[in-house]
């Protein structure tokens, strides 16, 4: 037996509130990367200056140095593209309901 209409667009309503609110957090996400992307630009420059020898060297002991700030970083790019995922399957559950919809509309004038 096929769903109830009331129970697809309740469904699509939950759906359309949880993809507004993974809206709101993939903007914080990415805010939170470009933040760690500006930090470690900056402690990797520091460093780089700090540093002696080579350029070579100083490219090496930058990027030490910056080994736990870069991991932060990556973390956020993560988060980032967590979240770009699930609201890649919030969308598709979506389109999924919305022809479920319109399938059960067609049943119901049969």
């Amino acid at each position: 037996m096929s769903p109830h209409i009331t129970e697809i667009t309740a469904e699509i309503d939950r759906l359309t509130s949880l993809n507004a609110k993974g809206v709101e957090a993939l903007f914080e996400a990415e805010e939170e990367l470009a933040h760690a992307e500006n930090e470690l630009d900056t402690v990797e420059a520091r460093a780089f200056l700090q540093a002696e020898g080579s350029v070579a060297d100083r490219t090496a002991q930058a990027k030490l140095a910056s080994a736990e700030i870069r991991l932060q970083r990556d973390l956020a790019r993560a988060s980032v593209n967590r979240i770009r995922t699930k609201l890649r399957t919030i969308e598709s559950a979506l389109m999924a309901l919305a022809t479920k919809a319109k399938l059960t509309g067609v049943e119901a004038r049969l």
